[in-house]
């Protein structure tokens, strides 16, 4: 009761000064200051051109209830919310004025103070009136000051708004508020998932210059890309693919690992297209060679096989080739990252020979109603990528550092080998002789290295599978191409094709009465590759049968023909029901998402990876309609 006939009497007082023509008392309140006298203050300074100080006040509790409100917490805090500037209405030359980019706001130091929405409605006072930010005229009212004692009030400082060259320029003449540009602006950030930026060839940052130009700047987030961009910067070594990857492509996390891409969520599809890709072009362009050589071989005249099938064999594998290699190609533009992990990985390495390899086989598959004699420039634009990934992969086999032969040696290192002997196959058949030689020579040294390195099983090659895998089949490729290559140097198939091929018979021989182990492993594109080698061996077959030709051969070139196009035939189909059916044929691509070290908690990772496993395989194994389990 005290404190309202206080105020009363303050109303009174305030109300006689001014009928008197006394100047009236400002509220202790809302102390009008000159900006100048206040160092560091926001204010609009202009050459030529004077403004009065402006006194930014509240409406009367009596006018806007809510207001009052407002006012009354500001008061007991001891705060109030005052711009000064130029008026709005006045006109200011661009010339002779600059504008600050940002307008700052002293908050209350309490959530309990003045509402931002409470504080939209301010009022600028010039010389030809006031106006309202709002659009709404509010006269300005005398307030009291309640004399009581204010608490200890902590520094906040003010936090600029961004409202471009002017602040009603965006909508057009209406001002909007700034506070829900800001929130919306940051909304919008937020809902671009940031973590794959590490991956992307400029790092997320010609996104950010391209906003920056459209006027909608991005503050990169330092304290989330850090630690991030400290895990994909630097390429893993080699023995992280080791200790994070387990399988025999090196394609599955441990469970001690964990990945520095979210493993709940599909990946952009660029990062899960793989290089092994490139073996859908190995296996399907082979069977177009496989075609042509039933159709022109003497031996298999009786099965009266049109170079029809190997034209549209052909052309199913051109476009192939060409559409695999514009993703890829559209990979290396955008996400260069992601392939340099690639090289790096011990496995996939092996696989940058596909696509040259690849081209080999579309010149070799060549169908003769579409060219007969080729350029010989051809064959060396095909082998230069060939002689430079030798050059790096064979050196770092020879060098005996981290990558030497004993410690990443594998089946799908005869990716590497195979390249030598086919070059050679195309060269001889172009008429080339030194060239043709030359690879050969260098693929016959290094796959004796090879075949007594993978034949010894060493401690450290830790890559090696246990059991069986389709990526023991490369194991016969290079034999296969290794006799036809010889045959058509020399120009006969004599002792040296025969020793190559009956080495390629047994390595094949040996695989298939084991059939048996083949089984549960989970399908890949990888799977490709291992095609080619099964198809070399029919090609092989075939021309042998053209020096030996008697029911043994004919009837073994026809059975293995048939199960090399059946293989093919089969993994197509899975291939279809993968990527139309189960949508899975391109999973998230963990093996180039490790981190460059081994995590602090791996073993309690373990822990709950296998808890959370055990506890899939009892929801798995428990009947779905089981009435007793139902409360």
């Amino acid at each position: 009761m005290e404190l309202s006939h206080q105020m009363e009497s303050k109303d009174r007082q305030v109300q006689l000064s001014t009928k008197q023509g006394l100047p009236e008392e400002l509220p202790s309140l809302l102390k009008c200051i000159v900006s100048k006298t206040v160092a560091g203050f926001d204010s609009v300074e202009c050459s030529g051109m004077n403004y009065p100080t402006q006194l930014v006040t509240l409406p009367s509790p009596q006018e806007d209830p809510t207001v009052g409100k407002g006012l009354e917490a500001a008061k007991l805090h001891g705060q109030a919310n005052v711009i000064f500037g130029p008026p709005p209405s006045s006109p200011v030359e661009a010339t002779d004025c600059h504008q600050p980019h940002a307008i700052s706001f002293s908050m209350p130091a309490s959530p309990s103070g003045l509402h931002i929405s409470q504080a939209a409605k301010v009022i600028f006072i010039d010389k030809a009136g006031p106006t309202a930010i709002d659009g709404q005229l509010n006269q300005p009212s005398d307030s009291d000051t309640v004399n009581s004692q204010q608490p200890k009030q902590e520094k906040f400082h003010s936090q600029p708004i961004p409202t471009g060259n002017s602040y009603g320029k965006a909508t057009g003449g209406k001002v909007s508020d700034p506070f829900e540009s800001q929130l919306r602006i940051s909304r919008n950030d937020n809902q671009r998932d940031k973590r794959f930026d590490s991956f992307k060839t400029w790092s997320g940052k010609l996104e950010r210059q391209l906003s920056n130009l459209r006027g909608k700047p991005q503050e990169p987030d330092l304290e989330a890309n850090d630690c991030h961009s400290a895990e994909t910067e630097t390429v893993p070594a080699v023995d992280r693919y080791f200790d994070a990857l387990e399988g025999p492509e090196l394609d599955t996390l441990r469970a001690t690992e964990v990945s520095v891409l979210p493993e709940d969520k599909k990946w952009p599809f660029l990062l899960r297209f793989p290089i092994s890709s490139f073996g859908m072009c190995l296996g399907v362009s082979s069977q177009a060679i496989l075609w042509k050589t039933l159709a022109i071989s003497p031996s298999m005249s009786f099965l009266h096989v049109s170079l029809t099938v190997n034209f549209i064999l052909w052309c199913i594998s051109l476009a192939l080739m060409a559409t695999i290699s514009l993703i890829y190609s559209l990979k290396i533009i955008f996400y260069f990252e992601t392939v340099r992990r690639e090289y790096h990985h011990p496995i996939r390495v092996n696989f940058f020979f596909a696509p040259w390899i690849a081209c080999l086989f579309l010149v070799l598959g060549l169908p003769p109603s579409v060219a007969v004699n080729i350029h010989a420039a051809l064959w060396y634009v095909c082998m230069a990528p060939i002689f430079c990934l030798e050059l790096k992969i064979y050196g770092q086999w020879m060098s005996g550092g981290q990558r030497r032969l004993s410690k990443v040696a594998n089946p799908s290192n005869h990716l590497s080998i195979v390249g030598n002997f086919v070059g050679a196959l195309l060269g001889a058949s172009m008429g080339l002789k030194e060239g043709p030689i030359f690879f050969f020579a260098v693929g016959l040294a290094h796959y004796t290295v090879l075949f007594v390195t993978l034949y010894q099983r060493l401690p450290t090659n830790e890559t090696l599978p246990k059991d069986l895998h389709p990526v023991f089949f490369l194991f016969v490729a290079a034999p296969s191409v290794a006799c036809m290559a010889w045959a058509k140097i020399n120009g006969d198939f004599d002792y040296g094709s025969r020793i190559a091929y009956f080495i390629a018979m047994f390595l094949y021989a040996s695989l298939a009465v084991r059939i048996n182990f083949f089984r549960g492993f989970r399908f890949s594109l990888a799977w490709w590759a291992y095609t080619f080698p099964m198809t070399g061996a029919s090609v092989a077959t075939i021309r042998y049968s053209m020096e030996v030709t008697n029911v043994l051969t004919r009837s073994l070139s026809v059975g293995l023909s048939a199960i090399s196009t059946l293989t093919v035939t089969a993994l197509l189909v899975f291939t279809i029901i993968h990527a139309f059916i189960l949508h899975d044929l391109f999973p998230n691509d963990i093996s180039i998402a490790i981190t460059w070290k081994r995590p602090k908690f791996n073993k309690k990772l373990a822990h709950l990876r296998s808890a959370s496993s055990d506890m899939k395989d009892i929801e798995a194994s428990l009947p779905k309609n089981n009435p007793e389990l139902e409360l």
